[in-house]
């Protein structure tokens, strides 16, 4: 942190879930903030951060989980990563997963309550679509299970982001059933390896496979191995829900412009693809129960959601871009749509992006440099490359994903949040859910104590 980021007055730490009451009714007499934070992931630093008084409520200590293997169900608690669940979920049962994220130190509190998706999004949909019971402390500080909360705002706080509503302590989630053996792959193309083509042809073809298939696509800016020049990378990560012999045809018979070999292919449990996927290598499976990120680095992020493919030739012009010198440590993750998703109806939680959508884009870029006039060079670059996605992208609202916030697309004001104003941001993450999370909102929490930048706002604002 720098020397101009505000810092809280106080750090309060509660290691007992009746603990919070006290810290509510003391920053509201005192005329405080609270920013929660579960995992300290949010992309804008908004769990950690204000420009007015504020206190951080760090739920690092509360994290225990109790896995039901009998049932398939799991309490846990706020502060918990979703590496630590992953790792209680394997060490009960082999055969049952969670549909979270990739990054195991990402926390549960915020990643639940804005959707969370992850490999398992194609065959069982978000975090948040998985969420049966919550504990949460409201306003005035009584803590609240589903059945005391009323299904209106345990609906709000399943996508909505829970920072508006209240502090979430805890959720009961519903565990889905993963075989003992599923398959992975990566497989890298570069610009002369056909990357472009096969990007193309995955557009039409990766939101309809099998429910049982996910392949998704992070873009890159490489130097060949050939001769050292600067290309593009694609590479294609999979989870398949099975073994490779099914997968082989099924991919010949879905796919075959990737041309995948057996060899690419490689089976594990479902505990070591989660492994796998975040890089590590799949014996280590203690790395999960790590909550420190291993690197932090300076960086911007955007989303988008694609419901007409990218012509190739719009694909070249996002190369171009790649090529700049900013774009050095940029990339763009192609996550698809489609099976379960598309079930799913927009309004059933606050997370709308459902049928209609081919595949949701993060774009990222990273730098070290410290100084403003380094990192203002990156951020301008990324919104260009933001401007440039616009004729390809979804339109009215050009949709965006809460859990990679962005307070480029809209702010509310200090103090007051106008309707108006924060519907500008709001029709985005939430499109025709927005007005129903309002009303929630000014039910609950009439005073607009839970306030942030891109906080739900109340109906009666001006």
């Amino acid at each position: 942190m720098s020397d101009t980021t505000p810092k809280p007055l106080v750090i309060v730490t509660p290691t007992l879930e009746s603990q919070i009451r006290s810290v509510v009714y003391c920053a509201r007499e005192n005329g405080l903030q609270i920013r929660v934070r579960s995992g300290g992931h949010d992309d804008e630093g908004l769990s950690y951060t204000s420009e007015v008084p504020f206190v951080i409520l760090d739920l690092i200590n509360l994290r225990q989980i109790s896995v039901d293997v009998e049932n398939k169900t799991a309490w846990v608690q706020a502060g918990s990563t979703i590496g630590e669940l992953y790792y209680r979920i394997a060490e009960n049962s082999q055969t049952l997963g969670f549909p979270a994220g990739v990054c195991p130190t990402v926390g549960v509190g915020g990643h639940f309550s804005g959707g969370g998706y992850g490999p398992l999004l194609r065959k069982y949909g978000l975090a948040a679509d998985n969420i049966i019971d919550a504990r949460m402390a409201d306003v005035n500080g009584r803590i609240l299970d589903r059945n005391s909360m009323g299904e209106d705002l345990f609906w709000a706080i399943r996508g909505g982001g829970g920072a508006s509503f209240g502090v979430i302590l805890a959720w009961k989630i519903q565990l889905v059933d993963v075989p003992e053996k599923v398959t992975v792959f990566s497989i890298n193309r570069t610009l002369d390896q056909n990357a472009t083509n096969i990007v193309h042809r995955w557009q039409y073809v990766a939101h309809k496979f099998d429910k049982d298939l996910l392949v998704m696509i992070h873009i890159q800016r490489v130097n060949s191995s050939q001769d050292g020049e600067r290309t593009i990378q694609a590479t294609f990560n999979s989870l398949f829900l099975g073994g490779v012999d099914t997968l082989l045809p099924l991919m010949q018979r879905s796919f075959p412009e990737l041309g995948l070999q057996r060899e690419d292919c490689t089976e594990m449990s479902w505990i070591e693809s989660v492994l796998y996927w975040a890089g590590f290598p799949i014996e280590s499976r203690d790395v999960l129960l790590n909550r420190t990120q291993p690197n932090v680095r300076y960086f911007k992020a955007k989303s988008d959601y694609v419901q007409i493919p990218i012509s190739k030739n719009g694909l070249e012009g996002i190369w171009k871009l790649f090529f700049e010198d900013e774009a050095e440590e940029a990339e763009m993750f192609l996550s698809p749509y489609g099976g379960r998703m598309h079930e799913i109806s927009e309004s059933a939680i606050p997370f709308p992006h459902r049928a209609g959508n081919l595949y949701e884009i993060l774009h990222n870029v990273f730098w070290d440099e410290e100084e403003v006039e380094a990192s203002q060079n990156y951020i301008n670059w990324i919104r260009k490359l933001y401007s440039y996605m616009t004729p390809y992208v979804s339109r009215f609202p050009r949709a965006a994903y809460l859990n990679y916030r962005d307070l480029d697309i809209g702010v509310n004001d200090k103090g007051n949040t106008s309707y108006a104003k924060a519907s500008i941001w709001g029709i985005k993450y939430f499109k025709n859910n927005f007005n129903r999370l309002v009303q929630v909102k000014t039910e609950v929490d009439p005073s607009n104590f839970f306030w942030n930048e891109q906080s739900i706002p109340l109906l009666y604002s001006w």
